[in-house]
């Protein structure tokens, strides 16, 4: 009887903390859905979402068309996860299309600094941060952004300090088979 009445009593201290956790999420929910409409709004020209799933506002397609240029006239796919963490951890993000790029590589990992949970330099994703700066900053690795000093796809980089014709020429043959 007494484990009966313990068991009873742990059950409904558990639904009496449920609620807190339930206004958590729907705290965050809300948050995301005020951030993903004021997004579509602040788009850059070059981009644009498309959801899977319009009642999952978690994952999300950002495609990329940048109008200038090495990639210019390339549709470029990167899926974002947004974890349930969010916004204190950063979403993921993988780039569907394959692509030659020194910070990209052709597997899809990406290098921006503020999709990095933890940095030494501080530029790494911060709760202040927004799909804003994630959207703005992938949209930039295809101009301002760009880096070839701290490469991820360092082959890529390489070859346009050694031969920025041939890289040129191998990031065209790329957009003309994988992103067009």
């Amino acid at each position: 009887m007494f484990k009966l009445q313990q068991k009873r009593k742990e059950e409904d201290e558990k639904k009496a903390a449920q609620p807190s956790l339930d206004k958590q999420m729907s705290i965050r929910s809300r948050f995301l859905t005020q951030e993903i409409s004021d997004l579509n709004t602040l788009l850059p020209e070059t981009c644009s979402l498309r959801f899977q799933d319009v009642n999952d506002l978690r994952k999300f397609e950002l495609i990329v068309t940048p109008n200038e240029g090495h990639w210019k006239g390339g549709k470029f796919v990167f899926e974002v996860s947004v974890p349930i963490e969010y916004n204190i951890k950063p979403p993921s993000v993988l780039c569907k299309t394959r692509l030659w790029h020194p910070n990209i590589m052709e597997d899809g990992k990406i290098c921006l600094s503020i999709l990095r949970e933890q940095t030494v330099d501080g530029t790494g994703w911060l709760p202040t941060r927004s799909l804003k700066d994630v959207v703005w900053g992938l949209n930039s690795l295809f101009t301002d952004l760009l880096n070839f000093d701290d490469p991820l796809n360092i082959e890529a980089a390489e070859q346009y300090v050694r031969d920025q014709y041939e890289f040129d020429r191998k990031v065209r043959e790329y957009v003309r088979k994988y992103a067009s």
